[in-house]
Formats: C-alpha cells, structure tokens, sequence
C-alpha cells in the first residue's frame, strides 16, 4: 500500500537556521529550508524554503524543480537573459531539469519545492 502523505500549514513550517546563500550575487543574503519527504531513490525531495531579498544565480542541470511561492516576490530569469517570470503568492514556476539562470528575490520569499532528477542523472 502507498502512504498517502499532506502537508499541512507550510506558511508555518518549522525551518533550519537561516545561512549565507551560497551562489548569491548580493552580499548578506540568506536562506533556510527543511526537507519534509525524500523517496526511497534519493531522487525526489518535497520541503519548504525560505530567503531574503537579493540576487543568485541557479543551476538546475542536475534535477528540475516545481515551486510553489507561498509567500513573497521574485523574478527568473533564464541564464541566457531572456524569458524572465515574474512570480509570487499562489503561482507555480517549474524549471525543467537542465535550466539555469537567476532569481530576483524582490520580498521575503518562502516556497514548497519539489526537486526530482531524472534516472541515469
């Protein structure tokens, strides 16, 4: 049988500590996150994220994610500058397995990602 699993209430989600963002473009911004579910494959994770205003860039080569935008402002923009997508509470951004760019972090952002990578990835 398969467990049927919901996430209630992710506004409130406990997260980790917020740190540094690693591929930030602007000085201080950080980030927290927590990993609510993870198949048994290690291919697939379901959690909440959180980070302050700033620029960074992404790299989703290796897996692709779904984002849910629960709170906050930001825009995507593709690595080659173009396709830029303004997204905020309630809109869904999928960047497929193998994008790249930048985000735009305008307000306070906290998501639900799903990030699932291909098999022979």
């Amino acid at each position: 049988m398969i467990a049927l699993l919901a996430f209630a209430d992710l506004s409130a989600t406990q997260l980790g500590a917020f740190a540094d963002k690693p591929t930030t473009l602007t000085p201080g911004q950080q980030e927290a996150s927590n990993v609510l579910w993870t198949s048994p494959d290690g291919r697939t994770k379901i959690g909440v994220w959180e980070c302050t205003p700033g620029r960074f860039t992404a790299d989703r080569t290796a897996a692709g994610e779904y984002c849910h935008v629960i709170v906050g402002r930001a825009s995507v923009t593709n690595a080659d500058g173009s396709g830029t997508r303004d997204v905020g509470p309630g809109d869904l951004l999928v960047l497929p397995q193998g994008w790249t760019g930048e985000w735009v972090i305008h307000e306070h952002m906290r998501k639900l990602f799903v990030i699932s990578a291909s098999a022979g990835m």
